[in-house]
């Protein structure tokens, strides 16, 4: 499958190398190609492009800014080109406030997301929420001594969904679907639960699974 990735830091990086060893065609989105040149050699054969040329190029797209560049980075992408596309969302609305104890601040009330303010504000676009509460180093191919972690995923469309879910269970991962873009509410605040152990203890190797019984 062709991918898109709309961006160009370590979650960017992390999934687009990943992805292209899956056999994925990938390409990274970037305001400054010079700056992954570099990395682009390394990355086994994931091609480097503008915002517009990367939303053109993948069949999927997945947007992996800081949560607030993600509206200016959907803009700048070109929202005509994802029009009808699945988006995986990976961001988070962190605010620009350090945190509390190891907490992260967000930008966001309790009952708001960043999953809900992308889909309104782009209602074409096919937005999943995904890859948000987990580091970079472990997006593809999880490896934990108690099996394959669970990612929650949300979204409005339910095609979009089992697609994502798909893409997910190839990369090592088991998908629990949360439901709408509603659920991205709890979603997103497992980043602040992941990062509190990284920000007070330095521990950065964990993920989530979701247990059921037998």
């Amino acid at each position: 499958m062709k991918i898109g990735i709309i961006g160009s830091g370590s979650v960017a990086q992390a999934l687009g190398a990943g992805l292209q060893r899956k056999g994925h065609d990938v390409m990274l989105g970037t305001s400054n190609p010079s700056k992954l040149a570099d990395w682009a050699g390394g990355s086994g054969g994931v091609r480097i492009g503008s915002m517009a040329d990367t939303a053109a190029h993948g069949e999927l797209a997945i947007l992996a800014v800081k949560g607030s560049a993600a509206v200016d980075a959907i803009r700048a992408a070109g929202p005509a080109a994802l029009a009808g596309k699945t988006v995986i969302d990976t961001g988070n609305p962190i605010a620009d406030k350090p945190p509390v104890n190891g907490v992260l601040q967000f930008f966001t009330g309790p009952n708001e997301s960043l999953l809900e303010t992308l889909q309104a504000e782009f209602p074409a676009i096919r937005f999943v929420k995904a890859f948000n509460s987990v580091g970079a180093a472990h997006m593809v191919d999880p490896a934990f001594a108690g099996g394959p972690p669970t990612m929650f995923i949300a979204g409005n469309d339910d095609a979009a969904k089992a697609g994502v879910a798909a893409l997910l269970g190839q990369v090592g991962w088991d998908v629990a679907d949360m439901g709408s873009a509603v659920a991205a509410r709890a979603i997103e605040p497992l980043c602040m639960l992941w990062c509190i152990p990284g920000l007070l203890r330095n521990e950065w190797t964990h993920a989530f699974k979701l247990l059921k019984p037998n």
